[in-house]
């Protein structure tokens, strides 16, 4: 099943073999992945990796991807090569193996969200979604069960990503309701059922376009929520302001939520 790529993922990693970057596999395969911030505001993810590279022999620190508003970068190996370990997470929490059943430095990926007044925080948030949903799919997680943040895993210590994630105007519990709409909304079996959003200028109704080329009222937010999550939809920022007239009136789509 395909995943659709939004984004170019930058392979620039650092040397193997240093205390950033042992050069080990993650083992026995990727089981999870762990929510960071960088804790650094304003700094874009070219300028962490390059913070690493100039200081790879002095700490045993480190992530896997960097994101922020321009680019997704990976300097230790996970989506672009064979993945490797990296060091992310401290070995005596207990967290880890309570939820997961494994260390997070052994068979978890590490994202790591940019944030800041200099950086374009809905940009940032796009790519950081994509990023977590596109682990997901690369190595067959679900998304619903298979991140966590650091702070929960360090809770003692750590407070991202909420920290970074507040700083852009977005909570840790919308993080992962959006992961899974955007890892549903990037499969390709999905484009076919009804995908396409439009709303007339001068109304607030919102019609979903079927494969009929019928335009489909979406009855409630509810309705708009759930669609979302079952990936029919995209998000609001899909909504095409344009003439209805030109499509023929289906019908109501109405959803439950039952949680």
């Amino acid at each position: 099943m395909a995943f659709k790529q939004k984004y170019t993922i930058k392979a620039d990693y650092l040397t193997r073999g240093t205390k950033r970057r042992a050069g080990i596999l993650i083992s026995p395969s990727v089981k999870f992945i762990v929510a960071h911030d960088t804790g650094n505001a304003n700094s874009t993810a070219q300028g962490n990796v390059n913070y690493y590279k100039n200081s790879q022999n002095e700490i045993y620190a480190s992530a896997h991807l960097f994101v922020d508003d321009k680019e997704i970068i990976e300097c230790v190996p996970a989506l672009t090569s064979d993945p490797e370990k990296a060091w992310h997470v401290r070995y005596q929490l207990t967290k880890d193996n309570e939820i997961y059943g494994h260390n997070a430095n052994d068979a978890a990926i590490g994202v790591e969200y940019c944030y800041g007044s200099s950086i374009n925080a809905d940009e940032a948030y796009k790519r950081y979604l994509w990023t977590l949903a596109y682990i997901c799919h690369k190595f067959n997680l679900d998304p619903n069960k298979s991140i966590v943040g650091h702070h929960i895993l360090d809770p003692g210590r750590r407070s991202d990503p909420e920290n970074g994630l507040g700083n852009s105007g977005r909570s840790y519990n919308q993080l992962l309701k959006d992961v899974v709409v955007e890892y549903n909304s990037c499969l390709s079996n999905n484009q076919n059922i009804m995908n396409k959003l439009i709303r007339n200028p001068n109304s607030k109704k919102v019609y979903v376009i079927g494969k009929d080329n019928k335009k489909h009222w979406i009855f409630n937010g509810d309705t708009f929520r759930v669609g979302m999550e079952m990936g029919l939809w995209g998000g609001p920022e899909t909504i095409e302001l344009t003439d209805d007239s030109i499509y023929e009136e289906g019908h109501a789509v109405v959803f439950l939520d039952r949680t």
